[in-house]
């Protein structure tokens, strides 16, 4: 058992070992600016005691609301040694009920927050009587009573230390181990979210799990592009680079949240890093960014990118059986290299990156396989915040495509059945899992902690199997609240099937799956209108693509694609014929922040979207509904 540590002797820790070392990178004014890890330490112990001298005492709530920054590092550190609590809260929640209920239900005391998301507070403010003090990371013409700015937090700071060093010494020394860090709010995709408690040791113990089965040079930089409000941030992102001694670096926010992903490839340009934080969706987008640069290449060049594409997918297998037969292609992947896939890393990476750290949604094979092929592998992991995040992932070390990787250590881990029964390796379950990093609990959410946490066994929710040639890996296959439920009661997981759907097909930009005990199952489609335009202007280009009759061909295109997964299809036999969708529902619109059918990890809200369409799935229910040639769907296009 490793020593039970605070946050706090973490920090102190690794700032006195990588005192020199650079751990945060920001762009300032058009200037890239390096704050070491002493420095770092030095500005937390500023924020902390200023706090204090606002009023802050041991166990309060403090809410955190900004985008990426320094300031956020900061003021997260500032909080916790000050003894509070941060309660971080995405850019993305809705300003009205999202961010009421999460502030008003956490008890925060005050709110640290940028000044892009200050108009959000001000307009809620009234709503939020406990609120005494809201810290604004940057200056401001106007302050209101109740505001003041960071830099008058780090002057009264100052002045504390100056005075009473001692009583802010005594405080951060009084934390412990069991004392709470974070309340970190479900996402809701299934469920109104709830207040996920945290320890200092649930972060400590994870960083030290996650350590067991990845490890990162001091000299590496990692570029931060998801949010830093989710714990998979705090630890694979801040806590275990601060731990190695190594860099962060985030994304200049701009004005908007678009704003910040335009801004990301000069970044990358900019930062060359060696790591990033990757989930399914940003994968997604970087291939669609490589790809569409290809296709400006020379017919030659597209070519030999295929080829070698081709070449290593061959060889590579699942990595961990790569070669056999296959080993006359190693010369050739070599080549391949030198010839395109360094240029595509140069291009899209920066050159100096060596693989991203993959978490949320479940992410497709072939899009592991494409990354392995151009040498910047994702390597996929699982966890979840009531885990703090992480409980297992492949890693240099070992990498079992296909799979969530090596389970983290010192952890124990199970799958049970729907009594609660462990099964044997091999047997589709519910992952289970017992070990330091396993929540406190819900917050004022004695009853749902209670049937989450037994015994110190967290169940998850989600359903995985062991895998019986390796007991240390483990397959993630879904949530159990996502599943397919037939009318005799038969249960499937739809989501890799979802996955196919997206990934075999560049007409279909997202895929929901719905049956509960329905008739048949459906499917819930956005269509890539801009692919379809293109389609019926090259296939049949006497018609207007915004004519009916153009639509009805894109329809049947649809339908074509949905078709591949059927009998006689090109991927025929890979998911059981009765949980393939009967019926389709084209959407008008795609998943979004915006909609409330994403959420802030780019992960689907699927109960937001069945709400959200709730005729359409039922008019799909009809025998003209059934039919992907219909009024319904004609009117999405």
């Amino acid at each position: 058992m490793n020593e039970r540590i605070t946050i706090i002797q973490f920090v102190e820790r690794c700032c006195a070992k990588h005192a020199s070392n650079t751990f945060l990178r920001e762009k300032v004014n058009g200037e890239w600016t390096e704050t070491t890890f002493a420095q770092t330490r030095e500005q937390a112990h500023r924020v902390a005691a200023g706090l204090m001298s606002l009023g802050l005492g041991k166990g309060d709530k403090v809410a955190l609301l900004s985008e990426g920054r320094n300031a956020w590092v900061i003021g997260e550190l500032g909080i916790l040694y000050a003894g509070g609590v941060n309660v971080p809260l995405s850019i993305n929640l809705a300003e009205g009920t999202d961010l009421i209920f999460r502030i008003r239900h956490s008890d925060a005391k005050m709110v640290m927050v940028s000044k892009s998301q200050l108009p959000k507070i001000r307009r809620i403010i009234d709503e939020l009587p406990a609120v005494e003090k809201l810290v604004v990371f940057d200056e401001l013409e106007d302050f209101a009573a109740n505001e003041i700015s960071l830099r008058e937090v780090l002057e009264l700071g100052d002045a504390f230390l100056s005075a009473r060093r001692d009583e802010f010494v005594a405080r951060y020394e009084s934390i412990g181990p069991d004392d709470y860090a974070n309340i970190s709010y479900t996402s809701g995709t299934t469920a109104d979210p709830k207040g996920i408690l945290l320890t200092h040791r649930n972060y400590t113990a994870n960083v030290e799990q996650a350590t067991s089965v990845i490890t990162v040079p001091s000299d590496y930089v990692m570029l931060i592009i998801l949010p830093l409000d989710h714990c998979f941030a705090h630890v694979a992102g801040f806590y275990i680079m601060m731990h190695v001694g190594a860099s962060i670096a985030t994304v200049p926010f701009g004005k908007s949240p678009m704003e910040m992903l335009r801004n990301v490839p000069g970044t990358i340009k900019e930062v060359r890093p060696h790591i990033m934080l990757s989930v399914p969706a940003i994968s997604k987008n970087f291939k669609k960014g490589i790809e569409a640069g290809i296709r400006k290449k020379s017919p030659f060049v597209q070519k030999l990118y295929n080829m070698g594409l081709s070449n290593a997918i061959k060889y590579n297998k699942e990595v961990y059986n790569r070669g056999g037969w296959q080993f006359w292609r190693k010369p050739l992947m070599a080549l391949f290299d030198k010839l395109v896939f360094s240029a595509v890393r140069q291009s899209a990476f920066g050159g100096r990156m060596k693989f991203f750290v993959g978490g949320g949604a479940l992410l497709d094979i072939d899009l592991q396989r494409y990354y392995y092929a151009i040498g910047v592998p994702i390597y996929q992991g699982y966890g979840l915040s009531e885990a703090t995040p992480i409980i297992c992932a492949n890693s240099p070390v070992r990498y079992v495509m296909g799979s969530s990787g090596r389970l983290v250590q010192p952890m124990e881990c199970k799958i049970c059945d729907s009594e609660g029964r462990e099964v044997a390796p091999g047997e589709l379950g519910e992952i289970v899992v017992k070990g330091e990093n396993v929540m406190a609990g819900y917050w004022k959410n004695p009853e749902t902690t209670a049937k989450t946490v037994i015994d110190g066994w967290l169940h998850t929710g989600d359903m995985g199997y062991i895998w019986p040639e390796d007991k240390s890996i483990l397959y993630v296959v879904g949530r159990f609240k996502a599943l397919l439920i037939s009318a005799d009661g038969e249960k499937y997981s739809p989501e890799l099937m979802e996955e196919s759907y997206v990934e075999s097909s560049r007409f279909i930009d997202g895929a929901i799956l719905h049956n509960s005990q329905d008739p048949y199952t459906i499917l819930l489609m956005v269509p890539n209108k801009d692919a379809l335009k293109d389609y019926v202007k090259t296939a049949f280009p006497s018609l207007d693509p915004a004519s009916e009759e153009a639509k009805v061909k894109m329809l049947e295109k649809l339908q074509e694609e949905v078709n591949i997964f059927r009998r006689g299809g090109s991927h025929a036999g890979q998911f059981p014929d009765r949980w393939l969708p009967a019926a389709v529902c084209v959407l008008p619109e795609a998943f979004s922040l915006a909609n409330g059918q994403m959420n802030s990890t780019s992960k689907v809200v699927r109960r937001n979207v069945e709400k959200a369409y709730e005729d359409k799935m039922a008019y799909a229910y009809t025998p003209e509904g059934k039919n992907i040639v219909n009024p319904m769907n004609l009117s999405a296009l």
